[in-house]
């Protein structure tokens, strides 16, 4: 079957079709130009989208000796968490006093709230594997890194030794 087009259908108007009155070349470098902005906030869109979370800011890093002394607590009664042992190699640290060769001092765990938010800044953050039970198990140098996250501060400990 052949379609019959009526002259006023295939008519195109310069108005229409070029709205803005450019020649090819700009019509494409338009387009691209478009394309690139539209590419160009999209890879913004994602990057803050999936930036949420890696919103980490680091607060504060130390170093800490884990000896046989924080493995106690202040009633002589044997710690069986990871976090309850760095929780009191901090007091120690910052509230009696002790402090074991490698220690290093810290302003977060300073605050005695913070201290006590410990297990639960583990509990959100990270630890290598094997951390935990060498920690619990035996003395243990580490790293902890202290960050603030959009659901509040956690904290990342690397075993050194």
């Amino acid at each position: 079957m052949i379609a019959n087009i009526a002259s006023d259908d295939a008519l195109i108007l310069p108005h229409r079709a070029n709205p803005a009155g450019l020649n090819f070349r700009e019509r494409q470098e338009a387009t691209m130009s478009n394309r690139l902005v539209v590419t160009l906030a999209v890879c913004g869109a994602l990057a803050s989208a999936s930036s949420g979370k890696a919103q980490q800011q680091p607060v504060e890093s130390y170093v800490a000796f884990l000896s046989e002394a924080d493995h106690f607590n202040s009633s002589g009664e044997r710690l069986r968490t990871a976090a309850a042992i760095i929780r009191q190699d901090r007091a120690n640290f910052h509230r009696f006093g002790r402090r074991d060769k490698g220690d290093e001092s810290d302003g977060f765990f300073a605050d005695e709230a913070n201290r006590q938010a410990l297990e639960q800044m583990l509990e959100h953050g990270h630890a290598t594997p094997g951390v935990i039970s060498r920690i619990v198990n035996g003395t243990a140098l580490i790293r902890v890194d202290i960050f603030r996250g959009s659901s509040g501060p956690f904290i990342r400990v690397t075993v050194l030794d």
